[in-house]
Order: structure tokens, then sequence, then C-alpha cells
């Protein structure tokens, strides 16, 4: 068996490799190796739209409660929601249902501890050891067995905690958001509208099958295009389980993860609550985000790909704004996770405070970039340099471009893929380099462009 926790969680296709059965498993395992030392413990419960979050969810209480736990249900909230609340109502540990940006056939779970942190690999590992070994659990009796719990109104609970990270309001801005038809639905437009905006909300009717379906974080291009038909003042884009925010100006030009991190950064430099000047960013963060840095007195920490090593760093140095190009952004003065909305607010109110339009806030000017897909199946996705074709495309990539820019090739720790990015002063050299690598790759494994 192949290990089942990914860069972020356990993911698959719905009722194929992620089964009622693996979800019981899962929940039984996650709350015994979480909560083993505590009577009567408490695990928080979350999900986002997809069809398949009820089957899920029933099955993951299941095996939760079978164990003596207690499972405290939130319904569909954003997974930062569940993070926060984990806390919020000293849950012992939390549990998130969804797959994020990936299409609705699949699904995820994800836990996180008690202080609504995601799990260190190690716990994980425990996790996954007791479902493959089949080991033997706890299986109370009587008035031992979990209860199921539903909260009131977390949904609210949410959102005051959002409110009361911001100390503006938005009277007088024009904002269009774009929901992905996944858990930011009706959140967003009610936030947003209590601060005085006017909020005008796209692809916010959920049916369990229309999650980030051509909307959302990873099709920014249409944020973009209603901004400009809607003369908003800027447009924000959600994930759909709004944990990523991708933004646009008034012009339709995206803001995307690296923008917020420099206009956030910036002004909470100018406030003097950025720590040591520094903002975390990956290895996949334009180099323009490096250039904006040098020139404002930032300091940039650079780590490997993925959000919880951005998290890593922060925790270790203390740093208290953080992220990813892909939206994920860390404010963990406020919040433990990226917070799609928590950094949305974060955002307005930097561009509130400095009295001028989206345009004029961002300083931000990206170096060309290409970033190529190709769907890979097999061993191929971690071996791939073992080609000596593929190897040689990449190392005649860095030759050409040396010191002016940069190839990076890495695997996806969520799908079947490898992406190729590059970057450079001249858009056409970088784009043909990263033609060549992607057909090298066609060639040796039989990879397609996606």
């Amino acid at each position: 068996m192949a290990r089942l926790f990914g860069t972020d969680g356990v993911r698959g296709k719905a009722n194929v490799q992620l089964t009622a059965q693996l979800a019981f498993d899962l929940g039984r395992a996650g709350a015994y190796v979480l909560t083993n030392h505590i009577k009567r413990p408490r695990i928080l419960v979350g999900r986002d739209t997809r069809l398949s979050g009820n089957m899920l969810e029933a099955a993951l209480i299941a095996g939760i409660m079978s164990v003596g736990a207690d499972a405290i249900t939130v319904g569909v909230l954003p997974t930062p929601a569940v993070a926060y609340l984990t806390r919020y109502y000293s849950c012992d540990a939390g549990v998130m249902i969804s797959a994020s940006h990936n299409p609705m056939e699949d699904n995820g779970i994800k836990f996180f501890n008690g202080e609504g942190y995601k799990l260190a690999d190690e716990v994980e590992d425990r996790i996954e050891s007791i479902i493959k070994n089949n080991s033997e659990l706890p299986a109370p009796e009587g008035e031992n067995v979990g209860r199921l719990i539903k909260v009131k109104n977390p949904t609210q609970d949410y959102i005051d905690f959002l409110l009361s990270t911001v100390d503006v309001r938005l009277d007088g801005m024009r904002i269009v958001v774009d929901c992905a038809n996944g858990a930011s639905s009706g959140i967003a437009q009610t936030l947003f509208e209590s601060l005085g905006a006017e909020v005008l909300a796209y692809y916010d009717s959920p049916d369990g099958c229309n999650i980030n379906k051509n909307c959302g974080s990873t099709h920014s291009d249409r944020i973009c295009e209603l901004v400009v038909e809607q003369d908003a003042d800027i447009g924000l884009s959600f994930d759909g389980d709004a944990d990523r925010l991708i933004a646009c100006d008034e012009r339709g030009m995206e803001l995307d993860g690296d923008h917020v991190l420099a206009i956030c950064g910036l002004q909470l430099k100018k406030e003097g609550k950025l720590k040591d000047d520094t903002i975390v960013c990956t290895v996949m963060s334009n180099m323009g985000l490096n250039i904006c840095a040098k020139e404002n007195g930032l300091n940039i920490s650079s780590t490997a790909v993925g959000d919880r090593y951005v998290l890593e760093r922060m925790l270790d140095k203390g740093y208290n704004l953080g992220g990813e190009k892909s939206g994920h952004v860390i404010f963990l003065d406020h919040n433990t996770t990226g917070d799609g909305m928590l950094t949305a607010l974060q955002l307005l109110s930097a561009i509130k405070k400095s009295g001028e339009k989206a345009s004029k806030v961002s300083v931000m000017q990206n170096l060309p970039q290409v970033l190529i897909n190709m769907v890979v199946q097999g061993e191929a996705k971690q071996n791939y340099l073992s080609y000596e074709p593929v190897a040689r495309a990449i190392r005649n990539a860095e030759e050409t471009l040396g010191q002016a820019g940069r190839i990076f090739v890495r695997a996806s720790g969520t799908e079947p893929l490898l992406r190729i990015m590059l970057e450079g002063p001249d858009n056409e050299i970088i784009a043909k380099l990263g033609l060549e690598v992607a057909a090298s790759m066609t060639e040796c494994f039989g990879a397609r462009r996606r």
C-alpha cells in the first residue's frame, strides 16, 4: 500500500481511493492517536460542499465515536474555520473533509491538532501504521460510546473572529467575489457587506457537483473579467475550501499570493508589526518578490514548496507572515493555517489605509514566468531525473538562463503531475526551454501536458 498521507492530508477519488471504509478507519485511528490520553475527547468535524462530503462525514464520525470520542459537527465551513474553531471550542482535534481546489470527484481528509495546526509527519505515520496493520483499538460500550454534538452557529463564530482581525471599514468599496461554489459561499458576501462594502457574489450557489468548476482561484481569469465588467474596485477569488485567495485590481490584473505578501508585508512593516521585517515564501515564488523586498527593506526567507513548510519556518523563527504564490497566505498572529477570507480582509485593509486604488498599492512586478503541468503516471513522477534526456534538457535550461533566470521542476504532492516552472527576462526564451523539457518527458515516459 502506498503512503496514505500526502502533503495535505489524505486525498483521492471519492468512493474509489477515498472510500467510506477508509474514512471510518481514519476517524478511528486519528481519534485514537490524537486523543488517547484524554477521557471523552472532543473532535471537531467540518466539510466543503462536495456531494461525497456527506458520505465521508458519516463514515468519519462513526469511526471517531467508535473509539469513545465525541464528534462536534459544524457542517459546511472553510478549512481555516475548522482550524480556528477547534481552538475556540476547546476541542482536542479537528478534521476537515475537502480536496481544496481539486474537481468535485476528488475529496480529502486532513487533521488538525488541538491548537489548530496540521499534523507533523510522525503523527500521520502513527495513524497510517494503525490502519495498515489493522491494529486493535479500544471499543467502548454503553454510555462510553462517543456522542454526536451539533454546534449552534459556527458560521457566525467564524465571521466574528474574522472581523476582529481588522480595524477599518470598507464603505465605498465595490467588491466582486468568486466563491468557487465552495465553502465560502454565502459567508464571503455576509462578511464584506458587514464592513460596508458593496458585494457582487458569483459562483456562490453550490449544488454538490459544481465546486471549482470553471471558477475559483484556479480559474482567476474569470474574476479578472468580472471586475472589469462590473467596474469594481477589486476582485477576490477563493478555492473550494477557502484556504487560498487570488485577487485582482480594478484593471483586471491578477494579484496572486506573491503580490498579496508584498502588499501586506509592506503594510505590516509600516505599522511595526512585521517580525524581523521578514516574509516567508517558497522557491516557487516569482523572483519579482525578491526584487520588491530588496527595494523596500524587506527580508525573504525561502522554503520548499508547500504551506506546511512555510508554517514550519514561521514557527521555528518566530515570523508572522508567509505564504505561497498559489494564494495560501498565513497571518500567524491570527490563524494557524492559510485563510482566504482572512487574507482578503488584510489585503482590503492595506488598500483602504493607503487611500489608493489596488493597482497603485501593488508595488511588485512579476518577472516573465512559464508554468507547464505534465500528467505523469507511475514512478517517473519521482524519478524523472534518472532519464538522461530529461536531465539534459533541464541542464540546458539552467545553463541558458544563468543568473538571469531559473528553472524549477517538482512533483505535485496532491496530483499526478510534474510542474515545470521557468523564469527569466525573455518570455520567448523561457517558453521554448520549458517546451523542450516537457517534450523530453513525453518522449521518455509518456507524460502529457495538462
